[in-house]
């Protein structure tokens, strides 16, 4: 009687381990995905950003090419401003550009550990009503 009355408190103790771990995979998941959220939504905003970015860049290299058009002595010394303000753009694109690949990359790193994650609460689960059915049947 004894023998079974510590086989069912270590048995419950497995439970109670098998619950904690259960409950905390699904806290960290929770996190993830309101850290991936939280990232697309920085990605989404800094898409827009660069959009706008790119609308002025494209607006900038137009008037470039109006003023080359139009170059002359006096013109020359307006466009020398507005080259490097394109330039300065440009750089902006740039560096937008790559914090979209960067945070794209670091959304896919969390989407990999977001699916780790639930698989291992998965079988977690799984080792958990495997063992309470183990339980009732004794």
């Amino acid at each position: 009687m004894d023998k079974f009355k510590e086989k069912l408190a270590s048995l419950r103790e497995e439970v109670n381990a098998a619950n904690a771990k259960a409950d905390e995979a699904e806290l960290k998941v929770k996190e993830l995905q309101e850290d991936q959220t939280k990232k697309d939504h920085e990605i989404t905003s800094l898409k827009n950003k660069l959009t706008l970015v790119e609308a002025d860049l494209e607006k900038a290299e137009n008037t470039i090419v109006e003023a080359k058009l139009n170059l002359d002595e006096g013109e020359t010394t307006k466009t020398v401003g507005r080259t490097e303000g394109l330039r300065q753009m440009d750089i902006k694109a740039e560096h937008f550009e790559r914090k979209v690949q960067q945070l794209e990359s670091q959304r896919d790193a969390y989407e990999t550990k977001i699916v780790e994650l639930t698989e291992k609460y998965d079988g977690i689960k799984k080792e958990l009503d495997e063992t309470l059915k183990s339980l009732e049947d004794m």
